[in-house]
C-alpha cells in the first residue's frame, strides 16, 4: 500500500528569490503524487524566482502571503534551500514566527540544504539531531543542535518531527521521509 496525503495541505515557505528550484519542485511533486495539496507561501510577492544554483530558473506563483496565513491551515511545513532563500527568510519576523509555529503546534517540518538557517533564527534546533549543507554545521551546533553528515535525518523531539537533508543529491530520501512523516502525523 502506498503512502497517501489525501486531505493534507503542506506549506512551502520561500523568499521572493533565491530558492534552489529542485529543492522546491521535487518535494512539491512528491506531496502532489501522494495526493496532498502543496501551497506556496512567501512574504509579500505575487511570484517568486527560483534558481539552478546561481542561474535563474523558473518563477512560481505565490498562493498565500506569510502575514495572511495560519498554521492551522496546514498539516506540515517544507523549507527549500538555496543560500539566499533562508538568509532572507531569517530576517523576516513573520516568516520566522510562521516556521516556529509549526513546532509549537507539533506539526512536521522538513528543511533541506541551507534551509535550517531559518530554524536557527526561530530557535527550534536546540536539542535536535539534524543535517544540512556542511557550511551550516557550526551555526547549527552553536544554536544547540547535534549536526550529522547523513543523507536524511528524522528527529523526533517533542510532539513533532524535523526532517532534514544536506543537498539536492539527497532529494529522493528527503521526499520519501517527508511524505511518510506527514502521512503518519
Amino acid at each position: 500500500m502506498s503512502t497517501t496525503l489525501t486531505g493534507r495541505t503542506v506549506a512551502f515557505l520561500v523568499a521572493p528569490e533565491g530558492i534552489e528550484q529542485v529543492e522546491l519542485t521535487e518535494p512539491w511533486q512528491a506531496v502532489q503524487d501522494a495526493g496532498g495539496t502543496p501551497r506556496l507561501v512567501s512574504t509579500d510577492t505575487v511570484s517568486v524566482q527560483a534558481y539552478h544554483h546561481l542561474d535563474k530558473g523558473d518563477t512560481f506563483d505565490v498562493d498565500d502571503t506569510v502575514d495572511a496565513v495560519d498554521t492551522d491551515d496546514y498539516d506540515a511545513l517544507v523549507l527549500p534551500g538555496g543560500v539566499a532563500n533562508p538568509d532572507f527568510l531569517r530576517t523576516q519576523p513573520a516568516a520566522v514566527a510562521f516556521a516556529r509555529s509549526f513546532f509549537d503546534a507539533g506539526k512536521p517540518v522538513a528543511a533541506i540544504c541551507h534551509a535550517p538557517w531559518t530554524l536557527v533564527e526561530a530557535d527550534v534546533v536546540r536539542g535536535r539531531r539534524l543535517t544540512s549543507w556542511p557550511s551550516l554545521q557550526t551555526d547549527l551546533r552553536n544554536a544547540g543542535a547535534e549536526w550529522v553528515d547523513e543523507e536524511v535525518v528524522a528527529c523526533e523531539n517533542g510532539p513533532n518531527v524535523l526532517v532534514t537533508s544536506r543537498k539536492p543529491d539527497d532529494l529522493k530520501a528527503f521526499c520519501a521521509e517527508l511524505v511518510d512523516r506527514v502521512a503518519s502525523a
